[in-house]
């Protein structure tokens, strides 16, 4: 939004300086983006006089000029310079406009230098309109008056030295995008006084000739309220300067008086309208939904075709407008109209920006509708535009017609002053909240211990006391905010800050950032097709909206997102990946169907290539450590973690396993992927993954802050080593577990260290049949233990192993 000084002080009398008021707007929230100053890139153009204008000696179209410049300005010493000039009105005695060299010319971009045309010497230029950009007209250098003063900046003579404010609106505040809601909001601020004009009705002299219908499908929503009225007797011509000066110092390009009139009202009152050419429309007009597969041919020289649900304004069944959005290029004015038709309509936000958006169109209408325009103010825009249609283009007005009526946007909210102290955090009494909220123009009435606020109805964004207060808090000025120190308790140490899950996310994010692997954090979308292959999709975990197709479900995992970036980082030509993420998997759309996960993948080799280093391909082990380490993190040691041949259909059969507690409490999945999975990815195996639910693992019940006493003993450790007979099928696992229980408070661990399988060992064992070696590390406590005390737990080892898998000590 842009607009310059001098139009806001249309509507606001103060004396602040432009520095003053771009940052008032700023902490209003109305962020100034840029301030332009004239100043600054046509100052140095001035107003110089063509003492003689002769024939070049060596071009036909050029003319030599002898040029009296004012450096100084208008009282200093003249210079006379040459200026080698192609215009054609280039004569003796004109007054124009003078660049020295050195100076930027803004509308060609170049930097003027001394120098030799057509072997003439050349110092400076006669300016056109086009190179100050003041329009397109480039068929000669500026003519001006001869009593205009010589030596005076061009800027000052033609009043172009307005600064331009240029502020960025938030798309809760269709109000600011006029320049009378920021006069507004500068008035509540304290920087002036609001002296927007009142608005004066202009009586009809004849019936409206041009009919309004709303068709019952757009009365009460689509459009509910649709006015205007004819004027004849316009002459359309180029609009007045101080017309064509406002919306070109704001970059817009001056069409005709009627356009611009509706273009100036669009942004001084955030008003949109539009004209049609009566004569074009003598049917009537009815506002009606589209039917698929009707089109039209707007002003911007492109045809839009719609669907069945956007609005539209039709002469009969010809589209002539949409609604909201841009007129029709067959029924708008040009120079020659004579009769308009202005229409004022009010049209749903929600469906304007719909319409935009499947169109592919964009116009200040529309962006101003889909934020919501005041709908009161529907009449009095209507009445604005033919007040100025009338001055400047001269004509009758019609009376006006009227189908449907103003949509009731009228509401309440009870306001508690205290509430501002509660929610912001500063101390503004009530009689200044009052004030600042009727300067704003809300309408506040006392009601018992607090107030009844109404907002005005160019305030749709207004729709509960917490919005009120944020009002009150802006106007004040938030920069008037004290920090505080939170309270804290009486005695004692304040609580923890995070729960006892947050603080086991953070010990899992460094024990496998620990483990050499790099953090991610993605999306908690995926696409439907990744989330399937990982064991979740289903419609009910579809995104209704998605911020894209192939962000369409609700993520069964991390594991899926984390493929993703395995693949871009392979497609790199990343020769070693490893990722981890801890975040929610959904499996269920449910609350509570969400849990905190950890998920890491490694993929390529272990180690960088070297000429003294040793690597391979990452295998199941690898993920079996890493899964460890991470339970080992959350507070479960890895003998208490049983292995078990469970694992997902995403994982590879035969290479994958899970780590459980007891029988039915999965603690993780490990191993390898599948390879139709990584295939479906278009990852380059192999890949090994972990996943684990970092709420199967039990927290801890003691909630001293303490660590408990080391637990260790002074007395020698004794190592026994058995190595037992069982079926191949038997898992190392189930040895381990019958051998760690025959004696739980002598046996401090126990470990695999052999396993002697295969034909070899089925022509000494038998058919079948293998040998696994256990280390058994007995640890005493109270004293020595003797032989006898050992050769006891070696019973019950070797008697606990033939009961759980049908071992036998191997011979």
């Amino acid at each position: 939004m842009k607009f310059t000084l001098g139009w806001l002080k249309e509507h606001l009398e103060t004396d602040a300086s432009v520095e003053r008021i771009a940052e008032a707007l700023t902490d209003l929230g109305l962020e100034v983006e840029g301030v332009e100053d004239p100043a600054a890139t046509l100052g140095a153009f001035r107003i110089a006089r063509v003492i003689e204008a002769g024939p070049h000696p060596d071009a036909d179209k050029l003319r030599v000029c002898r040029v009296e410049t004012w450096p100084d300005g208008p009282g200093g010493p003249s210079v006379e310079v040459q200026v080698v000039c192609g215009a054609p009105n280039a004569r003796t005695g004109l007054v124009g406009v003078f660049a020295p060299p050195g100076t930027h010319i803004p509308g060609t971009g170049l930097d003027l230098k001394p120098g030799v045309i057509r072997g003439v010497e050349s110092n400076g230029m006669l300016c056109s309109e086009r190179e100050l950009t003041l329009s397109d007209a480039h068929d000669g250098i500026i003519d001006l008056a001869p009593d205009a003063p010589l030596g005076a900046r061009f800027i000052d003579y033609a009043d172009l030295a307005d600064p331009v404010i240029e502020i960025a609106i938030t798309p809760n505040r269709p109000d600011a995008l006029g320049v009378a809601g920021i006069a507004r909001d500068l008035a509540a601020r304290g920087l002036g006084r609001l002296i927007t004009p009142a608005i004066e009705a202009v009586s009809g002299a004849f019936p409206c000739p041009v009919p309004v219908t709303l068709a019952p499908d757009v009365a009460e929503e689509a459009c509910p309220l649709f006015i205007g009225r004819v004027v004849r007797g316009v002459k359309n011509g180029p609009s007045p300067d101080w017309l064509q000066k406002k919306l070109r110092a704001i970059g817009l390009r001056p069409i005709s008086a009627l356009v611009d009139v509706t273009n100036f009202l669009t942004l001084d009152r955030a008003r949109p309208l539009h004209v049609f050419d009566a004569d074009k429309v003598s049917g009537g007009l009815t506002v009606r939904l589209s039917r698929a597969g009707e089109s039209l041919l707007a002003l911007d020289g492109k045809t839009y075709v719609f669907d069945d649900a956007m609005t539209v304004i039709c002469v009969g069944e010809a589209v002539e407008s949409i609604g909201g959005v841009m007129g029709g290029e067959a029924s708008g004015v040009t120079e020659a109209t004579t009769t308009v038709f202005i229409e004022a309509a009010y049209f749903d936000p929600t469906r304007t920006a719909a319409t935009g958006r499947k169109l592919r169109v964009s116009s200040d209408a529309r962006y101003r509708f889909e934020r919501g325009i005041d709908p009161a103010f529907t009449r009095d825009g209507l009445e604005l535009a033919t007040r100025l249609i009338l001055d400047i283009c001269g004509g009758e007005a019609s009376e006006v017609v009227v189908a449907g009526a103003v949509p009731d946007s009228a509401r309440s909210y009870a306001l508690a002053p205290a509430r501002v102290s509660s929610l912001v955090g500063m101390e503004i009494a009530p009689e200044r909240q009052v004030e600042t909220l009727r300067a704003l123009g809300f309408s506040v009435e006392p009601e018992g211990a607090g107030f009844r606020v109404a907002p005005p109805s160019w305030r749709p964004d207004i729709r509960g006391e917490a919005d009120l207060v944020e009002e009150i808090a802006r106007v004040e000025s938030l920069t008037k905010l004290q920090s505080q120190p939170l309270p804290r308790g009486a005695q004692g140490p304040l609580p923890p800050a995070l729960t006892p899950m947050q603080r086991r996310a953070r010990m899992a994010r460094r024990a496998l950032a620990a483990s050499g692997l790099c953090e991610c954090v993605t999306y908690s979308f995926t696409s439907g097709a990744a989330a399937a292959l990982c064991g979740g999709g289903g419609d009910a975990l579809a995104l209704e909206n998605p911020i894209s197709s192939d962000l369409s479900h609700m993520r069964p995992s991390p594991l899926p997102n984390l493929l993703a970036a395995v693949a871009r980082n392979q497609a790199r030509g990343a020769e070693t990946v490893a990722l981890f993420e801890v975040g929610p998997g959904f499996h269920g759309a449910e609350p509570g169907e969400q849990t905190e996960q950890a998920c890491l993948v490694r993929a390529g080799v272990t180690a960088p290539r070297d000429w003294s280093g040793e690597r391979r391909p990452v295998d199941l082990w690898d993920a079996r450590a890493d899964a460890e380490a991470l339970l080992a993190a959350c507070g479960v040691a890895p003998d208490k973690a049983t292995v078990a041949r469970e694992a997902p259909d995403w994982m590879h059969p035969g290479r994958s396993a899970a780590l459980k507690l007891g029988p039915k409490t999965t603690l993780a999945v490990f191993g390898e992927l599948h390879p139709k999975l990584l295939a479906a990815m278009d990852v380059k195996g192999p890949v090994v993954a972990v996943l684990a639910d970092l709420a199967a693992a039990p927290f801890p019940k003691a909630k001293g802050a303490a660590r408990p006493a080391l637990a260790a003993s002074d007395l020698q450790a004794v190592e026994r080593d058995f190595a037992f007979v069982v079926d191949a099928r038997v898992e190392a696992a189930a040895l381990l577990r019958a051998a760690r229980g025959a004696e739980k408070k002598l046996i401090a661990a126990a470990s695999v260290f052999d396993v002697f399988e295969g034909p070899r060992a089925e022509a000494q064992f038998g058919a079948g049949r293998k040998s696994i070696a256990l280390s058994v590390r007995l640890q005493p406590t109270e004293r020595t233990l003797t032989d006898e005390e050992i050769e006891a737990v070696a019973a019950k080892v070797v008697g606990a192993v033939e009961v759980a898998v049908g071992g036998a000590l191997r011979a």
